[in-house]
């Protein structure tokens, strides 16, 4: 017998697609993508980033075709982490017995999972729309630092519809206070380099090492490559940093904590010399402009934490 009245069914609401998350079967790195299509691929040597696309699959990062991608050497390409030293070793500091840009790249990570992302300090944050990575590294996972400090790195990547967060904890586990230099070493892809200008930068004195460290004073004008550079500007993190191509803007780097900016191409000459450098007109692809803390040194005491970080929007 057929009921008078059949109860009203209760409506579902789709699922929502979520983030997809993996690891390499080699336990070698880590993707993350969105249901919109954006992705980025996490190498856990030196946790650097070696992919990061835009929805439709435009890739952002440049990635040498001659880079090591096996954990015998630090990337070249993509976004390595600098840290607890930028450039070669000084001899009268404690670092000044580890290798040029310190160990952070080239030291195996650990994933410590994903989760939604937590609301950024950074203007403009895309909040729960993505999906966060975090890595950890800690002195103990060191088998031959040649940095006697105790410490604890947090790694976070971020990625949503709309941009990539890179962003670092770094903690004092010891009782002794210690300094510490930080970079992200971001390599952007780009078309050709002849056709980029980098703003943000006009009122930034800069250090040129091209031309032996000298101090040069603002110019008031973007910069363009055209000749190998090598540059260090301080600029405070309140004002973006963008690149252009053609005159159209290509990415925008807001900064958190970190004060410098290094602006960086090999160019021809120098770049026969790189061994990981390709193909040979691989300088004519790439502009690095790597957000950082490194014309000071850091203290950090014991006990206490310090956290920085960028975020870039593919325009």
């Amino acid at each position: 017998m057929e009921r008078a009245k059949k109860p009203t069914a209760i409506p579902v609401s789709p699922v929502a697609p979520a983030p997809q998350v993996s690891i390499s079967d080699d336990n070698s790195r880590v993707t993350a993508s969105l249901p919109t299509g954006e992705s980025v691929e996490i190498l856990l040597y030196g946790a650097t980033v070696i992919s990061w696309k835009s929805a439709g699959g435009k890739e952002n990062l440049f990635l040498s075709s001659k880079a090591y991608l096996d954990g015998s050497k630090a990337v070249r390409g993509g976004i390595p982490l600098v840290f607890p030293l930028f450039g070669p070793p000084k001899a009268d500091h404690p670092t000044g017995h580890l290798g040029q840009h310190g160990f952070a790249r080239s030291s195996r990570w650990e994933y410590l999972g994903k989760s939604t992302s937590e609301s950024s300090k950074l203007p403009n944050s895309s909040g729960d729309s993505s999906v966060k990575l975090d890595f950890g590294l800690s002195d103990n996972m060191l088998s031959d630092s040649k940095w006697d400090y105790q410490f604890g790195l947090t790694y976070s990547v971020t990625l949503s519809s709309e941009d990539l967060e890179t962003s670092l904890v770094v903690r004092n586990t010891g009782s002794r206070n210690y300094e510490f230099q930080v970079l992200f070493h971001s390599y952007f892809k780009v078309e050709d380099i002849s056709n980029v200008r980098v703003t943000g930068l006009e009122k930034a004195s800069f250090k040129d090492k091209v031309q032996g460290g000298k101090q040069i004073e603002a110019t008031s004008e973007a910069i363009t490559i055209d000749s190998e550079v090598d540059r260090i500007y301080t600029s405070g993190p309140e004002q973006p940093v963008a690149v252009l191509e053609s005159g159209k803007g290509r990415y925008q780097i807001d900064r958190d904590m970190l004060p410098d900016v290094v602006v960086w191409n090999p160019w021809e000459d120098k770049s026969k010399s790189m061994a990981d450098l390709g193909p040979a007109d691989a300088y004519h692809g790439f502009i690095c402009v790597e957000a950082g803390s490194v014309t000071k040194w850091n203290t950090l005491e014991a006990g206490d934490s310090w956290e920085g970080g960028q975020r870039i929007k593919s325009l």
